[in-house]
């Protein structure tokens, strides 16, 4: 059925990328609304007629989620805005926003049925038993099952984690559905009610996959590193290049699914021609938006590889420092020789999280690098790692 809809709705051979990727979110979030409404509709009209109470905070509950679908509908609509003079970058952390509020949706719901829950367990209700009951338990436990895995593959299609919160809010509703079948039915042979306590364990475990969903959503937003294949993308990519000999500096800024924006330091031989260097850069430029879809700007940085001297201090100084922690990165290494001394200049990448005081680190290396070279002198600039 899913590959149905993907097939007859959305991936036409003639959208871009960009149109596909509106029409899964305008897709899933129709669907979304339409399967809700009818298990509420049919859900509440159950309820009334049997007078289920559970049945009909069943049916809320459903409604609630076609609001949600609704929020995942126009959280794709706005993001796919394109960029203007106030959102130079584009709108697509709308998608992260929607997510979010997707999220605390999931928690509120966990927060409510626990008290519910609880109230339950205070003071028991009897279950009113009956066969269209059942039927319309399992029924909604099949299409909310559905529901999940379609979602879950527009999440794959996407990579949207609004998508990810709506396939995880299928499955809370599934437990919490499938906690009203079991009372009912545990009631019916046993005449024993559980329905307060199989609700509260549903109820935790829905407000624990909510906190979960927050923690997942608000990542992008806070700023988290790139993921690790892209990063190995990009330094396979550079390196492939043969003018090129090294990278670092390496930052990349997400606005969003599909706008994703990236700086970093290119070391080139010094004795090249800098024009010739210049033309590579922007070569590779060009290749990272073509093969990768990333705006990047490549800095160029000026290696000296032809003076055995500086070779042989560079590769001292490298491993001093790998010596001191094999997380540590040297960069940019350079030497001015005088009369009397010579200092060395270079960057070092701390590794988040490093916790060593880079004044203490600094003197480290200095009473390492003395032992056998007294006449030279350190100048390091420390840098952060960003992914």
């Amino acid at each position: 059925m899913t590959k149905l809809i993907i097939k007859l709705l959305i991936e036409n051979k003639e959208r871009t990328d960009d149109q596909k990727r509106l029409r899964y979110g305008v897709v899933g979030g129709a669907c979304g609304i339409v399967v809700n409404f009818l298990l509420a509709l049919f859900k509440l009209a159950t309820g009334l007629v049997f007078g289920s109470i559970a049945l009909v905070a069943d049916a809320v509950n459903n409604t609630t989620d076609a609001a949600s679908s609704v929020i995942t509908l126009f959280g794709f609509k706005l993001a796919s805005k394109k960029p203007d003079e106030d959102h130079p970058y584009g709108h697509g952390r709308i998608e992260y926003i929607s997510a979010l509020a997707m999220s605390f949706i999931v928690l509120i719901l966990g927060v409510t049925l626990v008290k519910g829950a609880v109230e339950r367990i205070i003071t028991p209700e009897s279950i009113v038993f009956s066969w269209l009951t059942v039927i319309v338990l399992v029924v909604s436990i099949g299409a909310k099952l559905w529901l999940s895995v379609f979602y879950k593959t527009f999440k794959r299609k996407t990579g949207s984690n609004a998508f990810g919160a709506a396939s995880q809010d299928c499955i809370n509703d599934t437990l919490s559905t499938f906690a009203v079948l079991l009372s009912v039915v545990i009631y019916k042979m046993t005449d024993f009610n559980i329905d307060g306590i199989a609700g509260l364990l549903v109820s935790v475990f829905i407000v624990f996959s909510g906190v979960g969903l927050i923690k997942e959503t608000l990542d992008p937003l806070l700023g988290q590193p790139p993921e690790k294949e892209l990063v190995e993308k990009i330094y396979s990519l550079i390196m492939s290049h043969d003018g090129i000999i090294g990278v670092h500096d390496l930052v990349v800024h997400n606005y969003g699914p599909g706008r994703i924006f990236c700086s970093l330091h290119a070391e080139v031989p010094a004795n090249v021609d800098i024009m010739e260097s210049h033309d590579l850069i922007d070569n590779v430029e060009r290749e990272f938006y073509e093969k990768l879809g990333l705006e990047t700007v490549i800095h160029i940085d000026p290696v000296v590889t032809d003076d055995p001297k500086i070779s042989e201090l560079k590769a001292l100084m490298s491993k001093i420092i790998v010596g001191i922690d094999n997380r540590l990165a040297m960069h940019d290494f350079r030497a001015v020789t005088g009369p009397t001394h010579t200092n060395l200049i270079f960057d070092i990448v701390l590794p988040a999280g490093f916790e060593k005081d880079s004044k203490m680190l600094k003197k480290q290396i200095d009473e390492e690098l003395t032992k056998t070279h007294p006449e030279c002198f350190t100048v390091i600039t420390f840098d952060r790692s960003y992914i």
